[in-house]
């Protein structure tokens, strides 16, 4: 997406893939320097396993890979006894949409949908909700709720419950731990992060359709020794679920018109404390940032023509909210 002027994208740090201790390098920013992020992750094979939707077609070698030339070796029999993957385990929720990382046992992504109307019906209380484990995953590959036991981070909502108060049903399927990831709790999850789930709830006295899509990221920071590597906490016992170094959220803001014009936003967001005085855009980043960083591709049938900045079209600032006490009462977020 061609940036506008005045629009850069979090340098140095950010660049090239943000340290888990932000410092000052976050806020400053360079334009059009998106390339030289460091992509933590790769897009793998879709599946699903989910009775809310029928499955999608299994994935299929193309023939187009295949050698013309008779060979004397057949690689691709290995198939006669499984497909090897990677495979995303995908997830149609009454709130939700998920596609789950069965190597990290977090999503790679989580998508939800808000409006106006769907944030004003008050039909559903958090206190009746439990977290619970996605049976939809297979057993080796799926979050535990024993991982978080004494681990020392939140169960940390992708799609928030707030969202999703206009069914029981509805706010209950963002309990599965597939819409989890382990966050750090004062100063992010019930802080900082909070504070920008209803950023986007705002949008919505904007905007007649809010999409958002969430999930983790693991960027490397650089060592002494000058070399950049990824490294994480992997939480459980055994060691089961991984502690993303980072966070990003991308916004769709839609102005309700068929084929009409879509603000869009990306945030990236470091797995730490962040002080409330923190100006949400300096967290702003161009959405080939967090393409590159996870792997994944967010807008690609998006003309360009249809295309606007939500930060120029909206006011992209937090309203500090006190959400500690509220969460201690109902359970961590």
């Amino acid at each position: 997406m061609a940036q506008k002027a005045g629009f850069g994208v979090v340098a140095a740090a950010m660049a090239a893939g943000i340290a888990v201790g932000y410092s000052a390098q976050i806020i400053k920013r360079e334009k059009n320097d998106a390339s030289s992020i460091s992509a933590a992750s790769t897009p793998g094979t879709s599946s699903t396993t989910t009775a809310a939707k029928q499955p999608l077609a299994a994935p299929t070698v193309s023939s187009a890979v295949k050698p013309t030339a008779t060979a004397p070796v057949d690689p691709d029999g290995l198939f006669q006894y499984g497909f090897p993957g990677p495979i995303n385990d995908l997830r149609f929720a009454n709130s939700l949409v998920s596609s789950h990382d069965r190597r990290t046992r977090n999503p790679h992504w989580v998508a939800e949908h808000i409006t106006a109307a769907s944030l004003e019906l008050k039909n559903a209380d958090r206190r009746h909700s439990q977290f619970f484990e996605d049976s939809n995953i297979p057993d080796k590959f799926r979050a535990r709720l024993k991982d978080y036991y004494r681990s020392g981070y939140d169960r940390g909502h992708q799609v928030p419950a707030a969202d999703a108060k206009w069914s029981q049903a509805a706010m209950d399927d963002t309990f599965a731990l597939s819409n989890m990831c382990p966050q750090v709790g004062d100063g992010f999850n019930r802080d900082y992060w909070a504070h920008l789930e209803d950023f986007c709830r705002r949008l919505t006295a904007r905007f007649p359709s809010v999409r958002v899509v969430t999930g983790p990221l693991y960027l490397p920071k650089r060592d002494p020794d000058g070399k950049w590597r990824v490294s994480y906490e992997v939480i459980g016992s055994p060691p089961n679920v991984a502690v993303p170094t980072h966070f990003y959220k991308v916004v769709f803001a839609e102005d309700g018109r068929a084929g009409g014009n879509v603000a869009l936003a990306a945030f990236v967001l470091p797995n730490a404390p962040i002080s409330n005085d923190k100006p949400l855009i300096d967290f702003e980043v161009p959405v080939e940032v967090v393409e590159r960083a996870s792997g994944l591709e967010f807008a690609t049938k998006l003309p360009e023509a249809r295309r606007k900045r939500l930060c120029q079209e909206f006011q992209c600032s937090l309203i500090v909210k006190e959400y500690k006490e509220r969460q201690k009462s109902f359970g961590k977020n």
